[in-house]
């Protein structure tokens, strides 16, 4: 921490905010959202998703329980910049390894810590996610709202190919145990799981995680990989993982998906599921300042059970491009935002949200076990098999 380093964070519109510096000392600029989680911030830092832009954390005191290898998800931080109202340089917790202000500093991140967070939040609110600069080495505010009137933002940028993997491998670590640590799969129980080909646009490890803990035996795929190459490995079901930016600066990869509807089960998750829509002929949009938390209302229009979400995205699908398509599954109550879909007469299901909720609540983990069901029934069924699945589980419909 550097208690006596000023810092600037300001916005392409004008706004200023002056705090203290923590972290890396310098300069970077993004994209500028907030994210609602009371806990959680390490797995925020090392979402892929979160290329190319700087998050602003809501909850006031941030640090707390310092910094541990095994609450990343991946394998660096992601987020360009950190802002906080209240950095705690001295964490309490067992499972701690060092400060999060260390641990900003070997990663290069800035961070500004003693601004008026809730009023970033609520001029974010009301004039839309921006590009940013924070700054504890220039203090000129003039010349820093010049420089992110200057960057480009995030539409139109492809920045899967920044964090997707450059080579395939195999992954065989389970879920995280209180007493032992994460568990990885026997050579015996991956010997007779099914294969999932997880499609890597920034994956997170604990959808890794839970898919192994599904049952699956799973090899990840660069997002660069052909339908055909995805083919080649003859998986028993296919996963679309989530990333960061514009899905469509990412043709490459809704044409992938295309090859692959109908011939394999397929679940999608944030990005993943944004790319289902372009792949069935949809558009995707830019929300005003996107949905990023662990709090997030959403509404499973099956069941009519409404799940608290955790959520990092910036662009949704327009329901109305998939009419006849697909069928919306869930609904954000919030915005009523398109949170997920289903294949008619297609083998696939996907969601906006992160149901493997680290950090965020449990409430969407069936989806995995829905899954597991899809790519069981598949072999026998075909593409009637999502079909049997749903009417097993009982609940209504939703057509968009």
């Amino acid at each position: 921490m550097h208690a006596s380093k000023e810092a600037i964070l300001a916005l392409a519109d004008g706004r200023i905010f002056r705090g203290w510096a923590f972290g890396a000392i310098g300069e970077s600029t993004a994209e500028v959202v907030f994210n609602t989680a009371m806990t959680g911030y390490q797995e925020v830092l090392t979402d892929p998703s979160y290329k190319g832009q700087m998050v602003c954390m809501t909850c006031p005191e941030i640090g707390n329980v310092g910094i541990n290898a095994d609450d990343e998800e991946s394998a660096r931080v992601y987020v360009e910049g950190f802002i906080v109202r209240e950095y705690v340089a001295q964490p309490s917790n067992w499972r701690s390894e060092m400060a999060l202000g260390e641990y900003l500093e070997r990663a290069g991140v800035v961070g500004i810590e003693g601004i008026d967070t809730r009023a970033l939040v609520r001029h974010i609110r009301t004039a839309g996610a921006q590009q940013a600069v924070i700054s504890s080495v220039n203090r000129n505010a003039g010349e820093l709202v010049a420089r992110a009137k200057a960057t480009p933002g995030l539409e139109g940028r492809d920045l899967v190919k920044e964090v997707t993997t450059a080579e395939p491998y195999d992954w065989d670590v389970a879920d995280w145990d209180l007493a032992d640590g994460y568990r990885r799969a026997s050579k015996e129980a991956l010997r007779d799981a099914p294969l999932v080909v997880a499609i890597d646009y920034g994956i997170k490890r604990n959808i890794l995680r839970r898919l192994v803990a599904t049952g699956f035996r799973v090899t990840v795929m660069p997002a660069s990989a052909t339908a055909a190459q995805v083919l080649a490995l003859n998986p028993d079901g296919i996963f679309l993982s989530n990333g960061p930016a514009d899905p469509a600066a990412v043709p490459y990869a809704a044409e992938t998906v295309r090859g692959l509807l109908g011939k394999k089960p397929i679940f999608g998750i944030c990005l993943g599921h944004q790319l289902l829509g372009l792949a069935l002929g949809g558009r995707t949009y830019k929300l005003g300042f996107g949905h990023h938390g662990a709090n997030h209302p959403v509404m499973d229009l099956r069941t009519r059970r409404v799940e608290i979400t955790s959520q990092n995205h910036g662009f949704a699908v327009a329901a109305e491009s998939l009419a006849g398509k697909a069928d919306l599954s869930h609904l954000n109550l919030n915005d009523q935002t398109v949170e997920g879909l289903r294949g008619i007469g297609v083998p696939f299901f996907s969601v906006q949200y992160h149901p493997e909720a680290s950090p965020g609540p449990h409430d969407s983990n069936y989806l995995f076990d829905r899954f597991s069901r899809l790519v069981r029934d598949f072999p026998r069924y075909g593409n009637e098999a999502l079909d049997r699945v749903l009417a097993a589980e009982g609940g209504l419909g939703g057509a968009l």
